[in-house]
């Protein structure tokens, strides 16, 4: 079957039982033959329903095989019979249904899947109360546990999944009627499972569980179509946060604009390398209040706080963007507007909302330059600073002495020394040199120097230029080191406090690929094969992995254990692959923990039940000892001599 394109599924998805799943997928099989497509039944459960028993008719059915299991015989579906018939499309009832013992599969699910395998299309039923993810959220709502389920993985691979939606009132009519258990279970049910309150839940967990499929979907479209525009389909409000005291005040307010729009929000928090953005004191109140607002946290890194947040709103199809107000002073604005002016210029269509918060009119340590304005500005101002000085001393040229110019082209060099680098400073001295020199230095407009001491001068001034240069560069390099490696315990601290709230190897992934902005991350196994995956697409292997990290040629981190983590999507520096290697070991050490309490749950249930087994031996042992001692001392009795026993005897 290798060379057969595999099947579509089409899973008709309810809130509860007796919406009408198994009608519509029956009316629309009906529908199908109409149109000429070779449609067979491989399974439909009625339940007793005449309604549905009515709809079968005209339908082909595949024969159902007949299983005894414990003395009591059931029916299943014939897959080898489905096989063998290989119609177009098979109608295959109740997905979650756990096979009877003895058959190819545990699970109808994984007959399903061996059908598409085998090239055939199928349409299947499911209840929103099987998802494995939503089992334990049911059962708190219904008070009864959901002993079937179907992995979140297996639907969400379905090509369609259709809702069929039926109002709680609607559906209890329904169970009056008798159109979904019998009369003797219906009071029953309506006082338990189908109560109003139970079944809105259920029915707003289906809809938000749908809703959020369809939005993978649009998203996994845009990905392939590389649309970056932002499209309007739904409202989502994304609240930039610092960390800062002012976090909180932001993000209960972007909650209310959120709220007005029936808006789903966003709290997005950007780690910086360069210390421009720390990493706050306030995320954890922050994220108290979000999980009271029902909003999600993100920690994302990147060095452009404008473009990172920009490309994480457009990433997620945002609709609005919340900003705090700056807390630079006027005079700071001058010269650096801040980000949110920055990300209201190219934001585009979506909107912002800049929002005053009682920190903006306080003071705000300056932040460091960037690297690349700082050279810039060295490099301008080391043409620029002696053509201005040379000018202020022309202009008072009659009023200072050699030694006073000398002063104020050396504060020049010093301007430019502490941008930073040692060539712009040492640039910026010799041109002070020649301009003092040329302009200054008699005998004037000429490069040669009467003097000794103009000579001395003017190297004192090279020398001091460089030595300061040297001096702000090694801080400069200190204050990087300092704030990546802040960024880096930021990180580590996150991944870590992911793996301990849910210690699972798929939201440690998951929050690798939301931290680096991936489209999909995976974990391998030494044997090749993928243990877990995140995002819409994880790659499978190293030819999917399509991230590739700056100074390596590899695009995936491996372990020693010889396990491997992929990534797909934006390309990463090199310095993130230390924090990646230690993220993979992370991960590596979650499976092998997971392999260890797999293997204590088996050696304590072996343990239980050799328990039992001596318990067992040990009741049937003394249950045998009794009649076996009375036995023996009769035959010892008959056969000593000492006795005459008579024949009635």
């Amino acid at each position: 079957m290798s060379g057969t394109t595999r099947g579509r599924l089409h899973i008709y998805l309810g809130a509860a039982p007796g919406v009408g799943k198994t009608t519509e997928m029956l009316d629309r099989a009906h529908r199908l033959v109409a149109e000429g497509t070779d449609v067979v039944v491989g399974l439909v459960e009625t339940h007793g329903r005449a309604g549905t028993a009515a709809l079968l008719e005209g339908l082909e059915s595949v024969p159902r095989r007949t299983v005894s299991y414990r003395g009591t015989r059931m029916t299943e579906m014939d897959l080898p019979a489905v096989l063998e018939r290989a119609p177009q499309i098979a109608l295959v009832d109740e997905l979650a249904h756990t096979n009877a013992p003895g058959l190819e599969h545990a699970k109808r699910w994984q007959d399903v899947a061996d059908l598409l395998d085998a090239g055939i299309d199928v349409h299947s039923t499911l209840n929103i109360q099987h998802l494995e993810s939503l089992n334990d959220v049911v059962s708190r709502i219904t008070g009864s546990e959901q002993r079937e389920k179907v992995p979140d993985a297996v639907v969400r691979a379905a090509d369609e999944i259709e809702l069929v939606d039926l109002s709680p009132e609607q559906l209890r009519l329904r169970l009056m009627a008798g159109q979904v258990y019998q009369a003797e279970r219906v009071d029953a049910a309506l006082g338990n499972y189908f109560r109003v309150g139970n079944l809105t839940a259920l029915r707003e967990l289906a809809l938000l569980w749908l809703a959020d499929r369809v939005d993978e979907a649009l998203g996994r479209y845009r990905d392939t179509e590389r649309i970056t525009d932002t499209w309007e389909a739904r409202e989502r409000v994304v609240v930039a946060i610092t960390g800062g005291p002012e976090s909180v005040t932001l993000v209960r307010r972007a909650s209310r604009i959120a709220s007005r729009s029936s808006a789903e929000l966003v709290i997005v928090h950007v780690l910086r390398g360069d210390g421009l953005v720390s990493p706050g004191d306030s995320m954890a109140e922050v994220r108290e209040v979000a999980a009271s607002l029902g909003a999600t946290v993100h920690t994302v890194a990147g060095d452009d706080v404008r473009t990172t947040l920009l490309d994480f709103a457009r990433g997620i199809n945002a609709t609005q963007l919340v900003l705090g107000t700056s807390r630079r002073s006027r005079w700071r604005r001058l010269f650096d507007e801040g980000i949110g002016s920055a990300v209201l210029q190219d934001s585009g269509p979506i909107d912002v909302h800049m929002v005053t918060h009682p920190e903006a009119s306080g003071t705000r340590r300056p932040g460091a330059p960037r690297p690349a304005a700082r050279r810039t500005s060295a490099w301008a101002g080391a043409i620029g600073v002696p053509v201005l000085v040379g000018g202020i001393n022309q202009l008072f040229d009659e009023r200072l002495d050699f030694s006073s110019q000398g002063w104020f082209f050396l504060v020049g060099v010093l301007a430019v020394s502490l941008l930073g680098g040692v060539w712009p400073a040492a640039v910026c001295a010799i041109v002070s040199g020649l301009v003092l020199n040329f302009f200054f230095t008699h005998p004037r407009y000429s490069v040669t120097i009467a003097e000794p001491a103009n000579v001395v001068s003017i190297l004192v001034m090279v020398a001091v230029a460089i030595a300061v240069s040297v001096l702000v560069d090694q801080s400069a390099r200190r204050h990087r080191e300092a704030t990546r490696s802040a960024r880096d315990a930021e990180l580590l601290t996150l991944f870590a406090k992911s793996a301990l709230r849910a210690p699972r190897l798929d939201a440690l992934l998951e929050k690798v690929r939301d931290v680096y902005a991936q489209d999909g991350v995976a974990f391998l196994g030494a044997d090749g094969t993928m243990v877990a995956g995140a995002g819409a697409r994880p790659p499978a292997s190293e030819a999917e992995a399509t991230t590739s990290v700056q100074s390596s040629l590899t695009t995936s981190v491996e372990t020693e254990p010889g396990d491997r983590l992929l990534l797909a999507g934006p390309r990463l520096t090199g310095h993130d692959r230390r924090i990646l290697a230690v993220v993979a070991e992370h991960a590596s050490a979650l499976v092998r923990n997971q392999e260890l309490a797999r293997a204590a749950a088996d050696s304590q249930a072996l343990a239980e039940a050799d328990r039992l087994r001596r318990s067992l031996l040990s009741a049937v042992g003394h249950d045998l000892r009794t009649p076996l001692a009375a036995a023996k001392l009769s035959v010892s009795s008959l056969r000593s001599g000492d006795v005459d026993f008579g024949p009635e005897d």
